[in-house]
């Protein structure tokens, strides 16, 4: 063999040896531990009952529903793996995966789904119960198939089904019981791909695949520990050195996220959160003075400077919002009232209602509420006060912890207040409960508490969630969007991109729309 043949024969050699390298690199393997970051520590594991986010991101490895969500919000096979619509929007039919069984060994059937959607989940379920009472009849005409009845249409009963909004029970376990105190909600049975072996408070929760999991082959990690790291240096240390493999939402403050970015161990990613869709926005206490008065609000939109707490205070992780709907939900209509930074309109807006400048330079006092989930939104405030400072709109920043804060805000005991919420892959679901006057419930957090009140609002929210016709409700949406931001009943400031960190050594870890809340049976761990 020639030199020069001898050399192309080594380049072919090297470059199948690359090619399979990297195949190798792309098939799943089995086994691996992957060690995860939780903060704070959730309070418990049963999703019927708990909806916050340490849970969903835990209890989403045990339960199930009967749908996932793809990132452009497109439904995907879950427990159910077909689906039909009748053409009135009426009727809803699922046909179930076969071979699946609960943790414990028992078989799933159309009847858990029937008693968790009828009997459990419209009994302990805060965001199911109004779902499922749209229903006029849910039956199981044989063990595979399931028959939602609708009393009308409800348009967005098919993105009802992602883990925690309809987590799916075993009837066997939890008929005939006090759902809220029954002690399997302490060793939770669910039919997903990982089961819980231990649970260590204050230290970790220990998950071990589930090997009759109905996905043959899957899961393919051996085992999942979720770390509580209360302590923000500490998980940034902990991710920066391998100890832990994931961390997502706020576990990384946003000033580290540009240094932990360039580290050769770990990928960024955004993807993810597009099912929750979440906005921060300053909320307001409509019934205090003189937030009653929209062009006060509409000074305080013009005040803030939503490109600087972009760039500075969420260093780039999101977006201006430009109203009530996210831009990555249906029915996003961006041709509304705009509120670009301008402090000398707001000063005019202030003017015009007749609050003056005092020999201090303060026009009026107000108190604004810190919301009490990490430093990002400390800085916030303290950006919000200096720049309403700045028109005269003095600001008194209180702070508290979770619970305080949760009981001010939920009784109206406040001028205004951050707030985060979820939008839940439709404006139905996720939106109108803000703003509705049927939802100005006093004692209820993360409904209409700044007691906004609009006939016109309502009663577009009313008919745009039974419209099956999808131009007929978006022309209603948008109408809606633009009533809302000329009312300015809160002030929509950014579209949160939260970040989500990855041990470079796993696969497939976000593969859905709602990412480390998912059930993690596709992840698995690259052999070094």
């Amino acid at each position: 063999m020639s030199r020069i043949s001898a050399i192309r024969a080594m380049l072919a050699g090297a470059v199948l040896a690359t090619a399979a390298s990297a195949a190798a690199a792309q098939t799943p393997q089995r086994g691996g531990t992957m060690n995860i970051i939780i903060s704070p520590e959730p309070p418990t594991l049963m999703l019927g009952i708990n909806q916050t986010t340490p849970t969903a991101i835990v209890g989403g490895k045990i339960y199930e529903s009967l749908l996932r969500y793809d990132f452009d919000l497109k439904p995907m096979p879950g427990l159910a793996k077909s689906w039909t619509v009748s053409p009135d929007g009426l009727t809803y039919t699922f046909k179930l995966q076969q071979g699946v069984k609960w943790h414990d060994g028992k078989p799933f059937t159309a009847d858990d789904v029937v008693f968790s959607a009828k009997t459990y989940l419209t009994a302990v379920h805060p965001r199911s119960r109004p779902i499922f009472q749209r229903c006029e009849e849910i039956s199981a005409p044989d063990p595979e198939t399931v028959v939602f009845k609708l009393k009308g249409p409800f348009a967005p009963f098919i993105m009802a089904w992602e883990p925690s909004t309809a987590p799916i029970v075993p009837k066997h376990i939890y008929e005939g019981t006090d759902f809220r105190a029954n002690p399997a909600n302490n060793t939770p049975i669910g039919t997903g791909p990982f089961k819980l072996k231990e649970w260590v408070r204050g230290s970790h929760i220990h998950f071990v695949r589930n090997d009759d999991y109905w996905q043959k082959g899957k899961p393919y990690l051996d085992e999942i520990y979720y770390r509580v790291l209360p302590d923000a240096s500490a998980r940034v240390v902990a991710m920066e050195t391998g100890q832990t493999h994931l961390s997502a939402f706020a576990d990384i403050e946003t000033f580290e996220v540009p240094r932990l970015k360039a580290l050769p161990n770990l990928e960024l990613t955004t993807k993810g959160y597009e099912y929750l869709a979440q906005i921060a926005w300053l909320d307001f206490n409509l019934r205090n003075p003189p937030f009653n008065d929209k062009r006060f609000r509409q000074a305080v939109y013009h005040a803030i400077d939503r490109n600087f707490m972009r760039d500075r205070i969420w260093f780039g992780l999101g977006k201006p919002a430009t109203g009530p709907i996210h831009s990555s939900i249906p029915h996003y209509d961006a041709n509304v009232p705009k509120y670009p930074f301008d402090p000398k309109k707001a000063e005019a807006l202030l003017d015009a209602m007749g609050l003056k400048r005092g020999a201090d330079g303060v026009r009026v006092k107000v108190t604004m509420e810190s919301l009490p989930y990490g430093d990002v939104y400390v800085r916030a405030g303290e950006y919000i006060r200096q720049a309403l400072g700045r028109v005269g709109i003095q600001v008194t920043l209180r702070s508290s912890d979770v619970a305080t804060w949760g009981d001010r805000v939920r009784n109206w005991d406040y001028d205004m207040t951050l707030q985060v919420l979820s939008q839940l892959g439709h404006p139905a679901l996720g939106v109108s409960r803000l703003y509705i006057s049927s939802n100005i419930r006093k004692g209820v957090l993360f409904s209409n508490v700044n007691g906004y009140s609009n006939p016109r609002i309502d009663e577009l929210f009313d008919k745009a969630a039974v419209t099956v016709d999808p131009v007929e409700a978006q022309k209603m949406y948008s109408e809606i969007q633009r009533i809302l931001v000329d009312d300015v009943p809160v002030a929509w400031l950014l579209e949160l991109d939260f970040p989500t960190f990855i041990d470079k050594r796993f696969r497939n870890v976000v593969t859905s729309a709602i990412g480390v809340r998912d059930n993690f049976a596709d992840a698995y761990m690259v052999a070094k």
